[in-house]
């Protein structure tokens, strides 16, 4: 009977917005809806965000309430399939320099319908974006708008990460190190190339890369000891978290815990020497679609904790981390459908993103 009454009060909790976790209660509650297919979150402040949509525009929330006018100077994106405007990301010395990075599709010039992944950086000057200058022209051109990666995360040494999906049609050139799919690239801030980068020495080889055989990486993290967490796409199952290490090889397609989509055979192996091992795959696929390292003092018994937000069917996977090594797995927050962004506001509560043509943002706080 304890558990029945026990049961019926959880439910109860869950539909009225509030819920108990991990030895913590917590509520959640829409703090913003009307967004276009919302892909990626910044911080300005507390109280003052940035909100990409797919479709192009980059939206300014203040206070809660969204400014129903785009931040105006976005350079026009190829969205369509899987391409748009993806992520937002603050330069490290935002606050004096006020520079942003945008990754989105676009097409190539001169060639109609073929496009590329591209990521710029400009100034944000009151609600316009000023001072554009290309950091990244994924090579060579593609033709599906699919599988673009379009994460990016700054470095301690101040360098850039981007991930770069294999472009849908183009997954065995992710073994190959004269293009850009499926691979992570690492440059400076202005796009110059580290002069420490593994494959500057190597003939043929895109002096940018970093790290190759990814498939559509679009969750990536640098914990506080330096350690690089990356999560990508498999294609029917074998969905992969992996540490990535400058110069190593991550498989695809050469080897996976996936099929086809069709069911046919990508490839007989899940390991072959000198490609590495994730330290997690998912079998069914979640479709996972962002990922952060949580360090606030809100929720401190998630501090160190990954989490990481999944499409199908849509929640959210909190991963408890012993340094590398994943110790236990939790579904969470499994009532909103899909969500494609997960973020850590500044005084530690959650944002959600969920994904569509309304999507909201939904943010998870501790109860007082």
């Amino acid at each position: 009977m304890k558990n029945k009454i026990f049961a019926l009060v959880l439910t109860l909790l869950i539909s009225s917005g509030l819920a108990f976790s991990g030895g913590h209660d917590y509520k959640t509650e829409v703090v913003v809806d009307g967004l276009d297919h919302p892909w990626s979150i910044a911080f300005i402040s507390d109280t003052h965000w940035l909100v990409t949509e797919l479709s192009g525009g980059l939206r300014v929330v203040v206070d809660g309430q969204l400014d129903p006018n785009p931040i105006s100077g976005i350079p026009k994106v190829f969205f369509t399939g899987q391409g748009g405007l993806s992520e937002v990301r603050l330069h490290p010395n935002f606050s004096d320099n006020k520079l942003i990075y945008l990754s989105f599709a676009a097409l190539g010039s001169g060639e109609e319908k073929l496009n590329a992944l591209v990521v710029i950086r400009g100034r944000l000057e009151g609600n316009t974006l000023v001072e554009i200058e290309t950091i990244l022209e994924s090579y060579p051109l593609r033709k599906p708008a699919a599988h673009y990666g379009g994460r990016l995360r700054f470095m301690d040494d101040g360098t850039l990460l981007i991930t770069s999906g294999d472009g849908f049609n183009y997954r065995e050139k992710a073994q190959m190190l004269d293009n850009h799919f499926g691979k992570i690239v690492r440059v400076e801030d202005d796009g110059n190339i580290p002069d420490d980068n593994p494959f500057l020495n190597t003939a043929g080889a895109l002096k940018d890369i970093w790290s190759y055989g990814h498939r559509n990486p679009q969750g990536l993290v640098i914990s506080d000891d330096g350690t690089v967490f990356s999560h990508e796409h498999g294609p029917k199952g074998g969905d992969e978290l992996n540490i990535i290490v400058p110069g190593n090889n991550y498989g695809w397609p050469a080897i996976t815990y996936g099929v086809d989509y069709s069911g046919a055979i990508i490839s007989p192996f899940s390991e072959q020497e000198g490609m590495e091992q994730p330290i997690k795959y998912w079998v069914p696929s979640i479709a996972p679609s962002s990922m952060l390292l949580y360090r606030g003092d809100m929720f401190p018994q998630w501090q160190g904790d990954l989490f990481i937000s999944a499409l199908v069917p849509g929640d959210v996977r909190r991963l408890e981390m012993d340094g590398q090594e994943v110790e236990d797995e939790e579904i969470l927050w499994s009532k909103f459908g899909r969500i494609r962004h997960i973020a850590e506001a500044p005084d530690g509560s959650l944002i959600l993103a969920t994904d569509g043509s309304d999507g909201k943002l939904i943010k998870v706080s501790a109860l007082k």
